[in-house]
């Protein structure tokens, strides 16, 4: 069974830090996090909100860096207003590239008008959500970017595009993982997951509100299972790990190459009750950056290696200073959230948002592991 049962104390590790974002009055909200590298730059983009999680207005940001570090050239690259309707609410989604090509993704709902505390303030709770959908803009040079195109996918995705041994490439949603054969990642997906019949003859809607009622109505014995994250052992089978509020990860798995998935169970994985994710290093060990001290505040950020892709027995600790929180919202809790990770030339980044408020990269050297 998969575990991160570790073998020795952990071992903080040396590292870099660089600060990606800095909140500010009237944009204190910050998360959904992701880096990549692309052309000689690395990019960054996240989920930015006025006050509140997932509030009305929400937009996604981009930032630049030439060593993952230091980073410039913040500006808004996603907004409610650019796709029409300011009281959309827009989720970072990840990175994908192609043959000269970058693609961002976010994903974007609304909620009902009459379900508004205010004018412009979310229901309290995930609910009366609607149009839920997933988009895509891409770039050649990192500065001219194409229009706002809808992927056709009710899908508010938690990392974006990851390919499997034979190429395919498959998004890492909640109870969705829609997979395509088309290379670039802009189009082809067919929707798959975990959800079973929960929406009746209605088509599967994938994002925090529908996980609740999917777990309740499989009869899952876990508070919710949501944001997936996944890795392929050499026998070909792929590990969709999951949240699931109960103090451990949750696992489905796929025998064939995405197509199908199976019910899912628990792990012996702790986890915080947060967004995580998995990688494998050059070296061919597989690794898990997540929060896995229950009850700790998503704190401290840790990571896990594994040889065989079950037992996650070595540990190491990347961050677990204090940070305080500077600018009240609804939904600002824990520190170290919603990692996301890149190897880049012999290096490890982290990226991760700070009480959902500001954002920072963690580096280190992939030797030191």
């Amino acid at each position: 069974m998969i575990n991160n049962t570790a073998i020795g104390e952990a071992v903080k590790l040396p590292s870099s830090i660089g600060e990606v974002w800095a909140p500010m009055e009237g944009w204190s909200y910050s998360h959904h996090a992701h880096i990549t590298f692309f052309k000689g730059r690395f990019f960054a983009a996240w989920s930015n909100g006025r006050v509140n999680e997932d509030d009305l207005g929400q937009r996604v940001m981009l930032a630049e860096s030439a060593d993952g570090l230091q980073w410039e050239k913040h500006r808004p690259i996603v907004t409610p207003e650019l796709l029409g309707d300011p009281t959309r609410v827009l989720t970072a989604a990840g990175f994908h590239t192609h043959e000269g090509r970058l693609y961002l993704y976010y994903g974007s709902y609304n909620y009902e008008q009459e379900s508004l505390q205010d004018a412009n303030t979310r229901p309290k709770g995930d609910t009366r959500h609607k149009n839920t959908d997933l988009g895509y803009l891409s770039t050649k040079d990192g500065d001219s970017w194409t229009p706002p195109q809808s992927l056709g996918l009710a899908v508010i995705a938690n990392h974006g595009p990851q390919p499997t041994s034979s190429g395919r490439l498959i998004i890492s949603g909640n109870i969705s993982f829609p997979y395509t054969d088309d290379p670039c990642g802009a189009s082809g997906y067919r929707m798959t997951g975990i959800y079973g019949d929960a929406f009746g003859e209605n088509p599967p809607v994938d994002d925090s509100e529908s996980i609740h009622h999917v777990t309740a109505h499989n009869g899952w014995d876990a508070r919710l299972i949501c944001e997936g994250s996944f890795y392929q052992t050499d026998d070909g089978v792929l590990h969709m790990l999951l949240r699931s509020n109960s103090g451990r990860l949750w696992v489905t798995e796929s025998r064939n190459n995405g197509e199908t998935w199976s019910s899912p169970t628990p792990t012996n994985y702790t986890d915080d009750g947060s967004k995580f994710h998995l990688g494998r290093l050059p070296d061919g060990r597989f690794y898990c950056v997540s929060n896995a001290k229950v009850k700790g505040g998503r704190c401290p950020l840790d990571l896990y290696l594994s040889q065989n892709g079950e037992d996650f027995n070595r540990h190491y600790v990347l961050r677990d200073e204090p940070y305080e929180i500077r600018f009240e919202g609804m939904y600002k809790g824990g520190i170290y959230g919603y990692p996301h990770s890149l190897i880049h030339n012999g290096y490890l980044y982290v990226i991760y948002s700070k009480r959902k408020e500001a954002v920072e990269v963690t580096r280190v050297e992939l030797r030191m592991l």
